[in-house]
């Protein structure tokens, strides 16, 4: 049987349990469609705006989280160097480069084949990996975009582990 057979039957959507996750924690939202909806979430380092789309014939969740910046033609080429460089460092996700539109984004994919719903705890641990790794590497990219730094000294400042708080 291939993975495009019929999906079995689901008993929630997916996208109205995050609409109900962004009302308890009074993100803004707007629920573009049936299968979509994009949330603002305010991270350690920037704002961050957080689509979400369900995938019916791939019975898959997939998240897009867009930094509030875009990347001038000029620097595409260090931008592309930076994300090759970042996502050997990731296990879960990845960053990419939307050309057309100059955004780094960071994306993750939750399948939940067999009718399977999502739970809370999933909606947390996508949301956590998102933040942690856009916030994580957040001053990379602005180091190289804005900061004129070589893609090595920006992957030198965000793997730093800092011990304490100033």
């Amino acid at each position: 049987m291939s993975f495009m057979s019929l999906a079995a039957d689901r008993e929630s959507n997916p996208v109205d349990t995050i609409e109900q996750v962004a009302h308890f924690n009074d993100w803004m939202f707007e629920r573009s469609g049936e299968h979509e909806i994009s949330i603002s979430v305010t991270g350690g380092e920037s704002d961050y705006h957080i689509s979400f789309s369900w995938m019916d014939n791939l019975e898959t969740l997939h998240l897009a989280c867009a930094f509030d910046f875009r990347v001038p033609e000029t620097r595409l080429n260090e931008m592309y160097r930076l994300i090759a460089q970042i996502n050997e460092q990731l296990w879960l996700g990845h960053f990419d480069l939307w050309t057309q539109e100059g955004l780094v984004m960071f994306r993750h994919a939750l399948l939940l084949r067999g009718g399977q719903g999502v739970t809370s705890e999933q909606l947390d641990d996508l949301l956590d990996i998102a933040m942690s790794e856009c916030n994580r590497f957040y001053p990379a990219f602005q180091s190289v975009l804005w900061g004129g730094n070589t893609v090595e000294q920006a992957l030198e400042i965000a793997l730093l582990d800092t011990v304490g708080e100033a």
